[in-house]
């Protein structure tokens, strides 16, 4: 990751953030997750970093699709706000869950580059 505050960078790096939950890159998590991480899924639970990469790593949650749509990034200094849509399709347990989400999420600069911070989703019906 560069240290460049570029809209662009930031929204790059999101959709490599939900092809890594896909491909189970908990690598790449790791570095683009803030350790101070909340993710806050559509259904009211709430992950720290930790937990969230443990939940992949483990398969609990096992991410078959994740489809962002409809990206922007506001940039307010060293704080980037992404909004959005997204399609995921996830298997929780024994059950398969299809998703269409609203999204809000919060990446800080760091050292390192652009690390997400906040999550927060909201279910919406699908269209």
């Amino acid at each position: 990751m560069t240290n460049a505050r570029n809209p662009q960078e930031v929204l790059a790096i999101e959709r490599q953030r939900f092809a890594a939950q896909v491909r189970k890159d908990t690598v790449f998590l790791s570095r683009v997750l803030g350790d101070d991480l909340i993710y806050t899924h559509s259904s009211g639970t709430v992950d720290t970093k930790a937990s969230f990469i443990e939940s992949i790593a483990s398969g609990r949650l096992d991410y078959r699709e994740a489809t962002p749509e409809r990206l922007e990034a506001r940039l307010f200094g060293d704080v980037a706000v992404l909004t959005g849509m997204a399609r995921i399709r996830v298997q929780v347990k024994d059950q398969m869950v299809a998703l269409y989400i609203r999204f809000t999420d919060v990446y800080v600069m760091r050292l390192g580059g652009w690390q997400m911070v906040a999550w927060q989703a909201t279910k919406l019906p699908e269209s």
